[in-house]
């Protein structure tokens, strides 16, 4: 490789590294963004997120010109039908954290996306038949004992997080059955397309019964509900434009970066209940992570052997 290549390599991975913190940094900041649309309640934030989304994915695919990867993406079927199942859980995913964030639970939001990859690594044995290796049965492991300490002790199931998880985890494996076979641009379109009906009836109910609060608290709140598509596309492109230029280890290293703002907002800007019994079960979560981490990162290092009778 010449040195001009390598230059324009190391320009690439120093962009990529950028997209995937901004993408990473936008998503953290969630929390903030939507408890200062609280006073609009959390099923019509998830309304009109769901609907300027849609607004917002439709109008950048005719500037970006993909109407015709949009158009072969709804003639397959079974592509589209896929799409469609992945935007009913990322709509599930999207209404349980609005909802914890409004209702002070912040912290509980930060522990779902902390057990993501945990549960991911589960899904992975009990729906594709993957064999874990032994550093991953014991993260796994750990982190279900974390979950235990953090229900017994603090007195109830926190099924927020695990709701999150469990959907995002469900969403992520939806898509990964579609493969890379759509672009992350028209997999939103599409994913939103077949809830925005929904969410505009939804909204248009509520503004002929007087209970929108779209135009009732000043130009801040409408403003911010309204920008609430673009708030969700913009992160999911940065992204996929990541995604494109650094190994996905990296990746897996900057997730996290998400739920730690979160919990810090919670914790210490949301001033949210953190007994004993809540940051030991956060540490144990923690400590999984490390092991889980390291395993790959070590599995990355590893030369790949490649059975020519599995290839197509």
């Amino acid at each position: 490789m010449s040195e001009q290549q390598q230059s324009e390599q190391s320009h690439l991975d120093s962009r990529g590294l950028l997209f995937a913190f901004g993408a990473y940094l936008l998503w953290g900041g969630f929390a903030a963004y939507f408890k200062l649309l609280s006073a609009a309640g959390p099923f019509e934030i998830i309304g009109h997120r769901v609907l300027w989304t849609f607004v917002f994915c439709i109008l950048t695919v005719v500037v970006l010109r993909q109407t015709a990867h949009l158009r072969e993406v709804i003639a397959d079927r079974r592509l589209f039908w896929g799409l469609a199942g992945a935007g009913l859980l990322v709509t599930v995913n999207w209404s349980i954290y609005v909802w914890g964030v409004v209702n002070d639970h912040v912290v509980d939001a930060a522990l779902g996306y902390f057990i993501n990859p945990l549960f991911t690594v589960a899904l992975a044995v009990l729906v594709l038949g993957e064999r874990l290796r032994i550093a991953q049965w014991i993260a796994v492991g750990v982190a279900v004992v974390a979950v235990l300490v953090i229900a017994i002790g603090y007195g109830q199931v926190p099924w927020v997080a695990l709701s999150l998880a469990v959907s995002f985890g469900l969403y992520g494996l939806v898509k990964k059955q579609v493969g890379g076979r759509v672009s992350p641009l028209v997999g939103l379109t599409v994913e939103t397309a077949m809830l925005a009906p929904l969410a505009l009836a939804f909204l248009a109910w509520l503004q002929a019964t007087g209970a929108s609060n779209l135009l009732s608290h000043g130009p801040g709140l409408t403003i911010g509900l309204v920008a609430a598509g673009v708030v969700t596309a913009i992160p999911l492109l940065m992204f996929a434009a990541a995604s494109a230029r650094i190994p996905l280890s990296m990746m897996g290293l900057i997730q996290y970066v998400t739920p730690l703002i979160q919990f810090s907002f919670g914790v210490w800007i949301n001033h949210e209940s953190m007994p004993p019994a809540r940051w030991a079960g956060f540490g144990l979560v923690w400590v999984a992570l490390v092991v889980l981490t390291v395993d790959s990162l070590r599995a990355a290092r590893r030369p790949v052997v490649i059975d020519p009778e599995v290839m197509n």
